[in-house]
């Protein structure tokens, strides 16, 4: 996708790790270079030419003007009802995910994989980007959430998650056989990533909408809405749906906030007068005599 004509190019910049007077090292420059950008595999034609008059290519990991307008006309739906972003049911999460695999070049089954882990364990695109091997506990079946990819000039760069601080989030049983294969396949290093694109690369929320076609797949399936974010919308309000505390849901979510979280639970008319029936049940113990009639006043 193109920039805007006449708009100047990024200048990289390095991360904390590799910068010294606000420049990056040659080093950790040319690194980035050489590391492949996944999601572009469909592209097969030449690059646009740089001239000074003529259209800046936008980078793959940026954000499109699309993105970015869905995103603000969306931010007050989220604030009141983030519920209203989420997929109905594991039905529709699989035909998503079935489809996106579809429309991707090669039919990248990884793809398939990024989305159902991130709607299961209500993840952020960037935090499963970040996911390595010796993150995930197999015999509990939890995963320690410690950092996230994001954009940056110059590339993509794993930082720390997004509340500064490491949480665990429960994986399913519907999706253990599938992080079971992926921990086999990423071999025996710990810091070995999870997922990856198809040439081994970083993921981003914009490689994935590009590399999967995201906005045309949503379109036919009905969901016009659905930003890649939404996977994590969906799996907040499933384990609100499922019975899980406020509290441990926002454990589990990460929020700094309380508020936020309490944004997801939804008691439906049942739940409503199931909470009447216990108060009920509450008072009629409250209201019971406190000792047995004696004997004399029953023969009374």
């Amino acid at each position: 996708m193109e920039a805007p004509r006449g708009a100047r190019a990024r200048t990289p910049a390095g991360t904390d790790d590799h910068q010294r007077h606000g420049r990056p090292h040659r080093a950790e420059l040319d690194r980035r270079r050489a590391e492949p950008v996944d999601g572009q595999e469909h592209h097969r034609g030449p690059r646009p030419r740089h001239g000074a008059s003529g259209p800046r290519q936008r980078h793959q990991d940026q954000p499109s003007s699309r993105d970015r307008l869905a995103e603000a006309l969306q931010a007050e739906d989220e604030l009141r009802n983030p519920r209203a972003l989420a997929l109905p049911d594991w039905g529709a999460l699989i035909q998503l995910a079935d489809a996106l695999v579809a429309a991707s070049h090669g039919e990248f089954q990884g793809w398939g994989s990024v989305v159902l882990f991130a709607a299961c364990t209500a993840a952020r695109i960037g935090e499963v980007s970040g996911c390595r091997v010796g993150d995930i506990d197999t015999a509990n079946w939890i995963w320690t959430v410690r950092r996230q990819t994001t954009p940056a000039p110059g590339g993509l760069v794993d930082k720390g998650t997004k509340g500064k601080r490491a949480r665990q989030v429960p994986i399913i049983e519907e999706i253990r056989p599938l992080v079971a294969q992926r921990v086999l396949a990423a071999g025996p290093d710990p810091d070995a990533r999870l997922f990856t694109g198809p040439r081994g690369g970083r993921i981003s929320t914009a490689v994935l909408r590009d590399a999967t076609h995201w906005d045309d797949v949503v379109n036919k399936l009905g969901y016009e809405h659905l930003r890649r974010h939404d996977l994590r919308h969906t799996g907040l309000t499933w384990f609100a749906d499922a019975g899980v505390p406020v509290h441990v849901l926002r454990k589990i979510a990460g929020h700094g906030s309380l508020t936020t979280t309490q944004r997801y639970p939804h008691p439906d008319v049942r739940q409503i007068t199931a909470a009447g029936a216990a108060l009920t049940a509450h008072l009629s113990v409250l209201r019971a005599p406190r000792t047995l009639p004696s004997l004399i006043a029953v023969a009374r």
